[in-house]
């Protein structure tokens, strides 16, 4: 037996690897299936709401009247921002968005009173904080690098129709503002995704909820996890119109390039939360007299069809990014929308990490030079 079949088997990526359980997130990537907490992802993008999703990650079950009152109430009382975090937006206002978002994020840990306080309920009050102060973050940011002031936040509005009034200064359709609480729903959480999974190791060296946080953000500003939504969009204009489809999508698969919004790493079939979205991107195209966004996104479906049977179908970015650019949203605020609705998620990762908390320490296997001496710098040629 050689050397080589000792060697330890690698799992790039850590892919199909399990490194801990979980009672959150149930996926099943060959049938398309996603539960929160065991309810299916349909059920709740068609009934729920953002805030009843939140409070179904964060304590398990669905709430019940009172109980969602007095989450909603608690999730409204932290929309508020430190002024000395507005400044720092403001001295940042010309950074991507990702990027003075998780600048504000990692701010807010030294007004918290929370901070260094990492029990369970402390970490709980922290996720709801955060889950709140995420959206007003992306909010300021686009009317301060603008030149314009920040929107007080509404209080009779809900999350998501707060989110669109604080970015706009407009108050929202009632159907506009159930199109993003659904996105959020459908974004709440997704398992051990890069960024949850950075959250967590974090919280594994016994950091803080906002450390932790801070080091998703930054996960999730890498264009391999939360870029595709604005990835789609600029393919769709780069399209310019339904019939161009075939011939984009032929010049792609001759030069073997991806197309963007298809394939996941967990899905081989259609990504579950995509319906839900795709009927959105329907009648918001619809809405908006400008349904040739729906019908590219459509066409390409159609043209990739036949690649779906090896496992490349559309995901949820790919109708997503369209539904922002819809509501006139700039393209580099997408991945952060896509952060104002995983925040739960984040939160809820962390609390599971920190009820059995383990340094996740992995290894890599050597492969450099074998064992020599060292030559001083005189003797170097």
């Amino acid at each position: 037996m050689s050397a080589a079949d000792n060697e330890p088997r690698i799992y790039r990526g850590l892919k199909d690897v399990h490194f801990e359980r979980s009672a959150t997130t149930f996926i099943d990537g060959k049938a398309g299936e996603l539960r929160y907490r065991g309810y299916s992802i349909h059920d709740l993008a068609e009934n729920s709401t953002f805030e009843e999703t939140g409070y179904l990650l964060l304590h398990g079950e669905l709430p019940t009247r009172s109980a969602l009152a007095a989450f909603d109430a608690e999730l409204k009382a932290a929309r508020q921002l430190p002024a000395a975090v507005l400044d720092i937006v403001a001295a940042v206002k010309h950074a991507h968005p990702m990027d003075v978002l998780r600048t504000a994020v990692s701010a807010l840990a030294a007004f918290d009173p929370d901070t260094a306080d990492n029990s369970r309920e402390a970490t709980l009050r922290k996720g709801v904080r955060l889950t709140s102060q995420v959206p007003m973050i992306v909010a300021a940011h686009e009317r301060i690098r603008n030149g314009r002031q920040p929107v007080t936040p509404e209080p009779g509005l809900s999350h998501a129709a707060n989110f669109l009034w604080m970015l706009k200064g407009e108050t929202p359709s009632a159907g506009a503002a159930r199109l993003l609480d659904t996105d959020l729903v459908l974004h709440a959480e997704h398992g051990s995704n890069a960024s949850s999974f950075t959250a967590r190791v974090v919280v594994g060296t016994d950091a803080n909820a906002h450390a932790a946080i801070t080091a998703a953000i930054a996960a999730l500003s890498g264009p391999a996890h939360g870029g595709a939504a604005e990835d789609v969009m600029r393919m769709a204009q780069e399209i310019g119109e339904p019939a161009n489809v075939p011939a984009y999508v032929k010049a792609k698969r001759a030069a073997k390039e991806p197309i963007t919004g298809f394939g996941h790493r967990v899905y081989r079939a259609e990504d579950p939360r995509a319906r839900h979205m795709r009927e959105g991107v329907r009648r918001l195209s619809k809405e908006m007299g400008e349904p040739r966004w729906y019908e590219i996104l459509e066409a390409l479906v159609k043209e990739m069809a036949p690649y779906a049977r090896h496992g490349v179908n559309v995901n949820v970015d790919f109708y997503s990014g369209v539904i922002y650019y819809l509501h006139g949203i700039p393209k580099d605020l997408f991945v952060p929308i896509f952060a104002v609705g995983r925040v739960p998620g984040w939160a809820v990762q962390i609390l599971e990490q920190q009820a059995n908390n383990i340094l996740i320490r992995p290894l890599t296997l050597y492969d450099g030079p074998a064992p020599r001496a060292y030559v001083p710098i005189e003797q170097r040629g």
